[in-house]
C-alpha cells in the first residue's frame, strides 16, 4: 500500500456494491436546497466508470419526458447516501457513449 492509499484509506466508503459499465443503478444523493437539504433518486444505466480510489465516478444516463439526461457521481462523496444495483446488464465495451445517441 502506497502512501496515497493510506492516506485515503479512512474516507472511502464501504458499502458500495460492485458494478459494471450496463448495470442499472439507484443512486440517492443529499441536494441542498436554500436552508434545507432532501435526498434525490437518480436511476439509469452505467455508461463509463473512471478512476479509483476517492477519485472514482461513475456516469448514469436515463431518459427522462423524452429527453436523455446524464449525471456524473463521485462514488465516495459524502453528497452521495446510497448507490444500488438494480439489475445487472452486459456490455461488451468499457464506455457506452452510443447510448447517448441511439433513438
Amino acid at each position: 500500500m502506497n502512501l496515497i492509499e493510506k492516506v485515503e484509506a479512512p474516507h472511502l466508503k464501504k458499502d458500495i456494491p460492485s458494478f459494471r459499465v450496463g448495470d442499472t443503478l439507484r443512486v440517492s444523493f443529499r441536494v441542498k436546497e436554500g436552508e434545507k437539504t432532501r435526498t434525490q433518486l437518480f436511476e439509469g444505466i452505467c455508461i463509463r466508470k473512471r478512476g479509483r480510489g476517492l477519485s472514482a465516478a461513475c456516469t448514469l444516463l436515463k431518459e427522462s419526458y423524452g429527453d436523455k439526461v446524464e449525471k456524473t457521481f463521485p462514488v465516495h462523496s459524502p453528497a452521495v447516501e446510497k448507490i444500488v444495483r438494480v439489475h445487472g446488464g452486459k456490455a461488451r465495451k468499457a464506455k457506452l457513449y452510443y447510448l447517448r445517441h441511439s433513438h
